[in-house]
């Protein structure tokens, strides 16, 4: 089939341009190393889709080590550069819960990375990996008991506490065990990030951290935790209290985190300006200067075009410029920085490869009356490796990647395989007009959240996950089998 009107579809959103020429990768999207081999075929450090589709199958999580590791670098270089003359340094903790398995937790002690674990389960990934506890932080609005006593155990460098229960349950905890627990509070600084509404994890209204504002007990509400939020009744305050009054509690500091997927450098300014006004109280109050103070992260990439990711240079400046600042007109010691990048480390490193299948096209009306064709390409995974879209109407995009052509490219919808009508992979994507079963179609910047959130919905076994460098591919994470699916059934 060949198209013949080249210019853009009704039908797609107005943020999506009409490509001008279909085969051309946006690098912003992708892992350095993503390049059209000389036949046009997509290959990664020199790797063609064809011989991985070969050795390993599809879908296919692709991850660029080279690009893993420079990015890792890149964050630890840049915030130490910029930190280096106010604390020293920062320390750059990689979320786990955005991809981890044991090869990457070495990756990351060997950039010079500490690793951030939110559950049990983690944290046996990061001992079989051979991470020092020092090395380790423990997240989580629900830590088990066990949870908390495997920190123990470990001896890990931090527990982020999130309520006043958790504190009192670690308290007697490490009592009973004659220790003491490494502890930052994580506060809720009323900043809100401007992003979906179950990745924004600053304000009031969820689950996670101790509230800054100070509660009115005559109404019980609460104020709006704004620039100068009290040490005295909020649940931030009281938490500092007990901590610092219990022999079992070492209280290292503060931590926040505004959210996922942010751009602009603002949110986390004004959080730092917050958390560093309360760091002063506590001072005052207390007598006492906490040495470190986490100021969160999630800084986002690139999954569209209109996606307008920050240099680690350029969010280090500008961080490093406020905390300076504000601890200079609070009369401030500088705590120790730690950041947490979230999925700017390991989101852009990979991209998966899908083999298509079914395509049809049907015909939409749209708002000007007319109806429009869109073409429906089905590929062999889905929501099952990647569940983003259905779980935050998260945009992505998709490129031809087993070969070129000259055919212009139509509006089109990616859809996995899944018996569910909201199993989307590509909401809208110019692709070209020959795409045709057995192509292959590679999606960037599936790093994060994707394999991690994998499922084995409508026992589809969850896919392998493969490693290039130096244009040598290796398995890093087997792919499951029907054995493997039905291994755990008793009937």
């Amino acid at each position: 089939m060949t198209s013949t009107i080249r210019e853009a579809s009704p039908l797609a959103p107005q943020w999506l341009s009409y490509p001008e020429d279909a085969n051309e990768l946006q690098p912003k999207m992708w892992a350095r190393g993503v390049a059209r081999g000389a036949s046009g075929e997509l290959e990664i450090d020199g790797v063609g889709v064809s011989d991985l589709k070969a050795r390993f199958g599809s879908p296919l999580f692709v991850m660029s080590e080279t690009d893993f590791r420079a990015r890792a670098r890149d964050f630890k270089e840049s915030f130490d550069a910029a930190f280096a003359d106010l604390c020293g340094g920062v320390d750059v903790y990689y979320a786990g819960k955005s991809f981890l398995c044991i090869e990457v937790a070495r990756w990351v002690e060997q950039e010079g990375l500490r690793l951030d674990t939110c559950s049990g389960g983690e944290l046996a990934v990061a001992a079989r990996a051979g991470i020092p506890g020092e090395k380790l932080g423990l997240h989580g609005n629900n830590k088990s008991d066990a949870e908390l006593n495997r920190a123990l155990d470990m001896k890990l460098g931090r527990i982020v506490v999130d309520s006043l229960d958790e504190l009192q349950r670690l308290a007697a905890i490490a009592a009973a065990r004659s220790e003491r627990a490494n502890v930052m509070l994580r506060l809720t600084p009323g900043v809100h990030a401007h992003t979906h509404e179950f990745i924004a994890t600053a304000h009031e209204d969820q689950k996670f951290g101790l509230s800054m504002a100070a509660a009115d007990t005559e109404s019980g509400t609460a104020d709006d935790g704004g620039e100068s939020p009290s040490a005295g009744n909020s649940p931030a305050a009281r938490a500092v209290s007990e901590a610092l009054a219990s022999e079992s509690i070492n209280l290292l500091g503060l931590h926040c985190h505004i959210g996922s997927q942010i751009f602009e450098p603002e949110g986390f300014a004004l959080a730092a300006e917050r958390l560093l006004t309360f760091v002063a109280q506590i001072r005052d109050e207390h007598g006492v200067e906490l040495p470190e103070l986490d100021l969160g992260g999630g800084y986002g990439i690139a999954y569209t075009e209109v996606d307008t990711p920050r240099p680690p240079a350029e969010l280090a400046e500008a961080m490093a410029a406020v905390v300076s600042s504000t601890c200079r007109r609070l009369e401030l010691k500088v705590p120790r920085i730690s950041i947490e990048p979230g999925r700017a480390i390991v989101g852009p490193s990979t991209f998966t490869l899908y083999e298509t299948g079914t395509l049809k096209t049907v015909n939409v009306d749209s708002e000007d009356g007319r109806t429009y064709p869109r073409r429906y390409i089905s590929v062999d995974g889905g929501m099952s490796d990647n569940a983003r879209p259905v779980l935050y109407d998260a945009d992505y995009s998709a490129v031809l990647a087993s070969r070129v052509t000259d055919e212009d490219p139509i509006i089109s919808r990616v859809v996995g395989k899944h018996c569910e009508s909201g199993d989307i992979v590509v909401r809208d994507v110019y692709l070209p007009g020959d795409v045709a079963a057995g192509d292959l179609l590679a999606v960037p910047g599936t790093g994060a959240y994707c394999w991690a959130l994998a499922s084995n919905y409508n026992y589809v076994a969850r896919p392998p996950v493969v490693a290039v460098r130096n244009g040598q591919a290796r398995l890093i994470v087997r792919g499951e089998t029907e054995e493997d699916l039905l291994a755990r059934d008793l009937g």
